[in-house]
């Protein structure tokens, strides 16, 4: 054996009971599995795993790493917690098939990606223009994780009708275009792709600096037939069609239920974004169980919300975060690049008499509770600002809330940090969630709003909800089932090789400290992103959590350290492409 994984506690990924086993690893393989000693050559690396877990390794669902693995293939930040599988392409969004300022456009101001560095990065290294091309070029790439990926619907759309054409309103595309972008599909599938994603949520916007700035996705341009051609192909395949509904009305959640159902016809398996506990909308997701309950067991449906099993908390810098998109006011001043012209926007009293108008107004959809009670300022140049909320700071100077805050914005740009929590803050509610046969766990948007938040540990916050409720007396979940959550399901239902420790599989795994599952998985840090230029992102680091994690057999990360071969050298994860 190259390597040895001793004296664990080991939990297969399939949901049954884990057992204290010895792992033999050789060649990149799992190559035994026993109760018995394991035969040691004298190269063979021993890790002890006495008192620890040992696990597949997890599967990240939904990243945006289509950018950040050009550039930092190791993608450690998602490694060091255990995640040895990573899909790409989520949200309509992709690299594969595009011009690089038209991805960067797309890109960027969605995820809240530095768009210099992006561009750069494309116009320099783009080499591919194919979906076949592109796969073949991640190969190329030294992969911490394993790479899959989705067909993004917007980059097809674009790169079939041309990106003005793509952001015509009310302009469908021709019948040869329609028949591109379904060629373009089956090439995908046929390559491996796992499926395909669109966007209907018209609060993500284009970037850049063109007429076509602050348009909506070309995805959330298409009509409802445009989609059902291609889900079609993706029906006849049993491939995944992943869908962003308009979360700040919700409504249109009922297309992708109805377009899941498998009555008359092949079920199509349907993902979306998300079950959680909103503060805007208690109760919500107690609804939406109930909804794709009947939907997957009445008609035939195979319908899944992604989820997070944790608090769900964002950073802003200034009115840079995302939410903002979701009312016209908000928009508009995201807009605006140059700041001093968004501090004039913000100043004048028309536009803040709209922003306030929009901002209060409870008939408005909203995913965003906007409510200034529900804010905490981090650091601002004015000391006196730190550790109040912007409702405290308007009460203690007898003025309105939303003036406080637009003229903070206005005076202090992006110097003026601060935070908010969004949702899934009730740990009942939350269990409840994550028990829910109706979810895949998941939706880190890891590599993607940088600066908003840090989603990276999900797995071990799982793992710490079900075994704190366990020792409350109080349990949900097991962790065998918790485990199965984070990888075997996910793998199975993706058709995905990943997420099974078994022999004759790959040697992804991890070996987790129980003890060290505790509240440093909650705290924040900073840290610089390798090759970005000094762009410094938001983190959790929680070393004592995970002794080792071993990608394709070889050591990742040892002791919370990662592997400085990670990243550099090929060997580690691979593509990995749907099975048939």
């Amino acid at each position: 054996m190259d390597l040895i994984v001793e004296n664990g506690l080991v939990f297969d990924g399939l949901g049954n009971p884990p057992r204290k086993l010895n792992v033999g690893i050789r060649g990149g393989t799992v190559a035994s599995l026993t109760e018995g000693p394991i035969e040691r050559a004298p190269h063979t690396r021993v890790i002890d795993a006495a008192g620890h877990w040992v696990t597949p390794g997890f599967i990240d669902l939904h990243t945006h790493y289509d950018a950040e693995v050009e550039l930092a293939p190791s993608l450690s930040e998602s490694v060091r917690h255990g995640v040895t599988t990573v899909v790409v392409g989520s949200c309509s969004l992709s690299l594969a098939v595009g011009k690089p300022e038209d991805l960067a456009d797309m890109f960027c101001r969605v995820e809240a990606i530095p768009y210099d560095a992006v561009r750069t990065l494309l116009e320099e290294r783009k080499t591919w223009d194919t979906l076949g091309g592109y796969l073949e070029h991640l190969e190329t790439l030294p992969l911490g994780p394993n790479v899959a990926s989705m067909l993004g619907h917007s980059a097809l759309r674009a790169h079939a009708m041309g990106l003005h054409r793509s952001l015509e309103p009310g302009l469908r595309p021709s019948e040869d275009e329609l028949r591109r972008m379904e060629a373009l599909v089956t090439e995908g599938l046929d390559l491996g792709y796992l499926g395909m994603s669109i966007m209907t949520l018209k609060w993500d916007k284009m970037g850049g600096s063109r007429d076509v700035r602050s348009r909506p996705l070309p995805s959330t341009y298409a009509r409802w037939s445009e989609y059902r051609r291609l889900t079609k192909l993706l029906r006849e395949r049993g491939r995944v069609f992943q869908g962003v509904p308009n979360i700040s009305t919700k409504v249109n959640v009922v297309l992708f239920l109805l377009e899941s159902m498998g009555l008359f016809r092949k079920t199509l398996k349907t993902t979306v974004i998300s079950m959680m506990d909103p503060r805007a909308s208690r109760g919500i997701h107690r609804l939406i169980g109930v909804l794709s309950r009947a939907a997957n067991t009445l008609f035939g449906a195979n319908f899944r919300w992604q989820a997070l099993p944790e608090v769900f908390d964002l950073w802003a810098d200034g009115i840079d975060l995302v939410v903002f998109e979701e009312f016209g006011a908000g928009a508009a001043a995201l807009h605006l690049q140059d700041a001093a012209s968004r501090a004039g926007l913000l100043k004048d009293p028309k536009y803040r008499s709209r922003f306030r108008s929009q901002w209060t107004n409870r008939f408005l959809p909203r995913a965003f509770h906007r409510d200034f009670n529900q804010s905490r300022i981090l650091a601002c140049p004015d000391a006196s600002m730190v550790d109040k909320s912007f409702a405290q700071v308007a009460q203690e100077q007898g003025r309105d809330a939303v003036d406080v805050f637009l003229d903070l914005v206005a005076t202090h740009g992006d110097a003026l940090r601060w935070y908010t929590v969004m949702a899934n803050d009730r740990r009942e509610e939350l269990e409840f969630i994550c028990q829910h046969p109706d979810i895949l766990v998941g939706f880190s948007d890891a590599g993607a709003h940088l600066r908003n938040m840090a989603h990276y540990n999900f797995p071990l916050r799982l793992l710490r909800l079900v075994r704190e409720a366990q020792k409350r007396g109080e349990p949900f979940m097991t962790v065998e089932r918790a485990v199965h959550r984070l990888t075997g399901e996910i793998g199975e239902w993706f058709g995905l090789d990943a997420g099974v420790l078994a022999e004759g599989s790959r040697a992804d795994l991890v070996v987790i400290n129980p003890e060290g599952l505790d509240a440093k998985l909650d705290e924040i840090a900073e840290a610089p992103m390798e090759n970005f230029g000094g762009f410094v992102r938001l983190v959790r680091r929680n070393d004592t959590a995970v002794k080792a994690v071993l990608i394709s057999g070889r050591e990742a990360v040892t002791e919370g350290a990662v592997s400085a071969a990670l990243g550099q050298e090929r060997g580690f994860g691979q593509v990995l492409r749907a099975r048939a």
